[in-house]
């Protein structure tokens, strides 16, 4: 076994696990690990604030399907790390986080820059470790990637003492790892598939709901096969967008809150619902007591403690995605005779109608659901589009269609501001060969704006499409339908000006008064080898339509 230190040894396991990028920020406690960086072939891409290492670490597993790896100092460069990796961990985004700590002997005593990171990520990861020698660093960082990738996927930490990374021991890096009482169930139950098989075969309303388990699984092809076997509507929810093609006769988009009319009223109607890898959030059903009212429920998830916990399932399925859907199928297609469903299917495509006239009806001036439309035209099909959270967010999974999987991402169960920015960046770095698009509002994008820098620096060169009202848009928007007009710490007050920032950091910026200019400006963008910043002014007014008002049910829609 070949002896070294433990710096060297982590280098050389993240080189065993086929690590091309880290995303970080050094400092002292993590120093000795840059040191023994300098001499390898692996890429680091130094951001500006260790959040954005998180969120860029995150954009890469999405848009590659591989793990991220991000890599910070202790005390408050671990500290920054965790809103990113609570990200990851409600959006199950495989990610490995590395964080110095303070030389054994200090921890505990409050040394310069100590921080119990440990403490702080063990309810916000799915495992995390502390290096107590330096001989166990091969084993503990094959592990974190075998649990990051494996099941649902998740975050996993790894927090080392810097006595460790100087500390020199014979290293084992073929040393297998095994956990008790870690046993992901890939394999469905042949009872459970048996039996929702039977109720899809009765039911005259089937519904299928995609989440985000579809797409870690690969499981997308599978699932529009038994679609269109089953000629079942498939409505997706934030983290599912992009399972089905929306542009497929049988997508009918998001559900939810901010959901459309077409998947919404499906399946409040549906006599069987069939949902894969989602996690009945309470931005996906609305009141849950109104949900699906009259319909049998099979859920599909590989994370057994997602069966039950916000809806009682009629069937439940612990086990992989892709190989549960297979086995319906397969099932399916040995004793289905097709059904006639043109009520059903009618009834799907006038509620599917109704969407694409909402796009035509907006009026005049740059209206937000047009101009995703016009995004949509100019990018290839396999382009990724980013998000950050709030209004652009929902206009960009209302109307903006996604073909392909890992083709939209967004933050979901945490709703983190400032994150499409860095996760732009991380899924440049995965996919450099394809445009990748940030949709933004003015309040999120300035959260990490800093991270121009990195793009610039790294010749990472992504477009960012501020939709800007000068003001945090949909909590302005809940104040003007739930709290009378009463616009309270809201106004941003059209600060900074976003083409000089943009500029002051190297990047392209232009500012767009029509839907004309915004096309020239975007295409010169898709061809551009720097970052662009294209400031779009709308106005305040702007409501993200449709909304199911909170303790309502998916039925009860807003639309105009």
């Amino acid at each position: 076994m070949p002896r070294m230190s433990g710096a060297k040894a982590l280098i050389e396991s993240l080189k065993k696990e086929k690590v091309e990028f880290i995303f970080g920020i050094p400092g002292g406690a993590i120093l000795p690990v840059y040191d023994a960086l300098y001499d390898s072939d692996m890429k680091h891409i130094l951001m500006r604030h260790e959040q954005c290492a998180a969120h860029a670490a995150d954009g890469y597993a999405r848009a590659s399907g591989k793990v991220g790896v991000c890599m910070s100092t202790s005390g408050p460069g671990a500290t920054n790390l965790v809103t990113g990796i609570a990200n990851a961990y409600m959006d199950s985004s495989p990610i490995v986080a590395i964080t110095g700590q303070v030389p054994r002997p200090f921890i505990g005593k409050d040394a310069f820059q100590e921080t119990d990171i440990v403490g702080v990520t063990t309810p916000i990861t799915k495992c995390n470790f502390q290096v107590r020698s330096a001989a166990e660093i091969p084993k503990i960082v094959k592990a974190a990637f075998y649990i990051a990738y494996t099941g649902r996927p998740g975050p996993v930490l790894i927090d080392l003492p810097k006595d460790t990374q100087t500390e020199e021991d014979e290293m084992n890096f073929d040393e297998k790892i095994e956990f008790r009482g870690y046993r992901p169930t890939y394999d469905p139950h042949p009872l459970q598939v048996e039996k929702a098989v039977q109720l899809l075969i009765q039911a005259e309303r089937p519904i299928i709901v995609a989440g985000g388990g579809v797409k870690a699984s690969n499981a997308c092809s599978d699932l529009v096969a038994l679609a269109e076997t089953l000629l079942a509507p498939v409505a997706t929810t934030l983290m599912g967008k992009g399972a089905i093609p929306e542009d497929h006769p049988l997508s009918v988009g998001m559900l939810g809150m901010h959901g459309t009319a077409a998947a919404n009223h499906l399946v409040q109607d549906a006599d069987v619902l069939l949902a894969v890898g989602m996690r009945f959030s309470d931005r996906s059903t609305g009141n849950i007591k109104a949900f699906c009212p009259d319909g049998k429920i099979i859920h599909i998830d590989i994370d057994s403690s997602e069966i039950g916990k916000n809806i009682k399932p009629h069937v439940p399925i612990v086990a992989d995605a892709k190989r549960t859907i297979q086995s319906i199928h397969n099932r399916l297609i040995q004793k289905f005779d097709r059904k006639e469903r043109s009520t059903w299917l009618n009834r799907m495509q006038t509620l599917k109608n109704m969407h694409e006239e909402m796009i035509k009806s907006v009026g005049d001036g740059i209206k937000p659901p047009a101009l995703m439309v016009e995004i949509r035209k100019m990018l290839p099909n396999d382009a990724i589009v980013t998000t950050e959270v709030g209004q652009n967010q929902m206009w960009a999974a209302l109307y903006l269609k996604a073909y392909k999987p890992r083709t939209f991402i967004s933050s979901g169960g945490l709703g983190t501001m400032g994150f499409g920015f860095p996760a732009a960046l991380g899924a440049k770095v995965a996919c450099p060969e394809v445009p990748v698009v940030d949709i933004a509002g003015d309040g999120s994008f300035l959260m990490t704006e800093q991270d121009l820098a990195s793009s610039i620096a790294w010749k990472i060169p992504v477009i960012v499409v501020i939709l800007n009202n000068s003001m945090l848009g949909m909590v302005a928007q809940w104040q003007r339908l739930f709290y009378n007009r009463r616009y309270s710490a809201v106004d941003l007050k059209r600060i900074p000006d976003f083409v000089k920032l943009a500029e002051s950091y190297g990047a392209q910026g232009s500012r767009v008064q029509s839907i004309e200019e915004f096309r020239a400006a975007f295409k010169e963008a898709i061809n551009s080898d720097v970052a662009t910043v294209i400031d779009v002014p709308i106005s305040p007014e702007e409501n993200v339509l449709p909304m199911v008002p909170p303790g309502n049910a998916l039925k009860d829609l807003i639309l105009s």
